[in-house]
């Protein structure tokens, strides 16, 4: 049997299961990405809120994964190197948060039109990020998950995908399967839980889990 070598373009991965390590895999190849010269957008839906000046979160909110603030800070690091004349041979990794936090657990009060809202919001802007032309990989963190909680419909999605450019390549996550979201992907990694310390009640701690 010969394999048909086809050319490269950019390819929809999707992180999906019950597992732990969905976003943290997406995270590395966007780190990786960077490290090869590319430039790289993240967009958070759901689960979290960027905090205020006064670092006040509503409820249902959850504070920022630990890598953000890793990545917020090399981003300021590298933009100073570079305003001082160094040059840099990695890409840039930029990141919004563009949900309002969980939707109807931990404490969440918020009208679920507001959730709704700032999904559609979200979505519309992550269609312009991947038609930009600035960047080479996208990756929109629990835009499955938007789903889930019924924020987004399963048709949004799926014309976001059509409407990526060949050579960008877009990053998903989520729990649930969706048919017709995953028979346009490329590369799929269902994540399965072994074992979770939260069943012996261990908490989420930073650093490791956020």
């Amino acid at each position: 049997m010969t394999l048909l070598i086809k050319k490269q373009n950019g390819l929809v991965i999707c992180n999906i299961g019950a597992g732990k390590g969905k976003t943290t895999a997406a995270m590395g190849t966007c780190v990786r990405a960077a490290g090869a010269g590319m430039n790289v957008y993240i967009m958070q839906f759901v689960k979290a809120k960027k905090k205020d000046d006064q670092d006040r979160r509503g409820e249902g909110e959850w504070p920022l994964s630990a890598e953000i603030d890793y990545l917020n800070e090399m981003d300021r690091v590298l933009t100073d190197y570079k305003k001082s004349g160094g040059k840099v041979n990695v890409g840039t990794i930029k990141n919004e948060q563009v949900g309002l936090g969980f939707v109807g657990i931990l404490g969440d009060k918020k009208a679920k039109a507001l959730h709704v809202k700032a999904a559609k919001e979200g979505l519309k802007k992550a269609t312009h990020i991947l038609k930009s032309g600035k960047w080479d990989v996208v990756f929109l963190d629990e835009l499955v998950s938007a789903l889930e909680v019924g924020v987004l419909q399963e048709a949004d999605v799926v014309k976001l995908i059509k409407a990526k450019p060949k050579k960008v390549h877009l990053i998903l996550t989520g729990h649930n399967k969706y048919d017709k979201v995953l028979a346009l992907c490329d590369m799929i990694t269902d994540m399965k839980m072994v074992q979770h310390p939260y069943y012996k009640g261990i908490l989420a701690q930073r650093g490791i889990d956020y």
